[in-house]
């Protein structure tokens, strides 16, 4: 069984390692979704693998740090693609979150990643 919860963010950035033509360079900002994934076994007496305030306890000091900032300034996010930003929620979120199974960003309404740990393909 696999659960989620969402959480939007509103962030600007610039891509600094692409070319000065192209637009992602650029000063821009995104209304970012972030979707946490975990998984694990149904509890038959609770009838859910985990609260989804459990999830919110431990995603919501994470997530403020990215809510109305600058990416570009925050450590290990000077290059903050998407892919970046879904490693950085990541490994912010392994040791405290049992089970988690993915990190998910849309940057736009049909444009985002996901990532599912290290040595995920």
């Amino acid at each position: 069984m696999e659960i989620y919860k969402a959480f939007i963010i509103e962030a600007a950035h610039r891509l600094p390692n692409l070319p000065k033509s192209h637009k992602c360079n650029r000063l821009h900002g995104h209304s970012f979704r972030i979707e946490i994934w975990v998984h694990g076994d149904l509890d038959e007496s609770l009838g859910w693998i985990m609260d989804f305030a459990d999830i919110s306890r431990v995603a919501d000091p994470v997530i403020k740090q990215l809510d109305h900032y600058y990416l570009n300034d925050i450590p290990g996010l000077e290059n903050p693609t998407s892919e970046n930003l879904a490693v950085w929620i990541w490994q912010k979120l392994e040791q405290q979150l049992p089970g988690l199974k993915s990190v998910s960003i849309a940057e736009t309404c049909n444009s985002g990643c996901v990532y599912r740990g290290p040595g995920s393909a």
